[in-house]
């Protein structure tokens, strides 16, 4: 007959064992991890595992090659000047960073061109506009005090030209190295003033004032049109 209760005996048992082993309770997942990564590629696909073998070697390649970028463009400074803009965002607009350049309003306002720019290491971003007033000046102070700092030093032998630094031993300088030339501060802004709300601001509507001005500069033409029909009229 047949007998029930039994234990296995054999090679199938010691399988049995080990897969009851890996077997999870309750209604769970079948652990199926893989862990036979390939390391070389093969039919199957390329290896999709990322090495950072050569890190030490490439931090001594970027430390080489900003050697021989400020020898070679001794002594203007290494870094470029950049202004400081506001982050994007709701969440973020509290803070400031450093801005991709210059936009051409910020440099006509310190009284630089975009090519005088280049050439004295300050970054141009002719893509950039203005819509903050505080930015736009606190930019262009940045430029004046750049400006008061700077060492211009005679392209071709002493002969001193317009813009170039005339006093001699103010020239006796160190050429800046530093990945930054006066970092931005990119904390928050600090404690604000509160203030009570009165009536007059509670039944302010800023969406009305803004159709309004809207239909202003949109209607300005045609009303500035039938006032001077209507006063031709009564001139007739």
């Amino acid at each position: 007959g047949v007998r029930f209760g039994g234990s296995f005996s054999g090679p199938f048992s010691q399988t049995y064992r080990q897969v009851a082993d890996k077997m999870v309770k309750h209604n769970k997942i079948i652990p199926n991890a893989h862990f036979h990564k390939k390391w070389q590629s093969s039919s199957r696909g390329p290896l999709h595992l990322i090495t950072w073998f050569d890190q030490p070697g490439k931090k001594k390649a970027r430390r080489l090659k900003r050697a021989a970028k400020a020898a070679a463009i001794v002594p203007r400074p290494l870094a470029r000047l950049r202004p400081v803009v506001r982050c994007p965002t709701e969440k973020h607009c509290a803070k400031v960073r450093l801005g991709r350049g210059f936009s051409l309003a910020e440099l006509k306002a310190a009284k630089i061109t975009p090519q005088i720019a280049n050439s004295i290491g300050v970054a141009v971003d002719h893509r950039r506009t203005n819509k903050s007033t505080n930015a736009f000046s606190s930019n262009v102070q940045r430029l004046q005090g750049y400006k008061a700092k700077l060492v211009m030093f005679p392209k071709k032998g002493t002969k001193v030209k317009t813009g170039d630094t005339k006093d001699a031993s103010a020239r006796d300088v160190t050429q800046s190295l530093e990945k930054t030339l006066m970092p931005a501060d990119g904390s928050p802004d600090g404690p604000f003033d509160f203030i009570e709300v009165s009536s007059e601001m509670k039944n302010h509507s800023s969406y009305q004032q803004l159709c309004e001005t809207r239909n202003a500069k949109k209607l300005a033409g045609i009303r500035k049109k039938m006032k001077v029909e209507k006063d031709a009229e009564k001139k007739n």
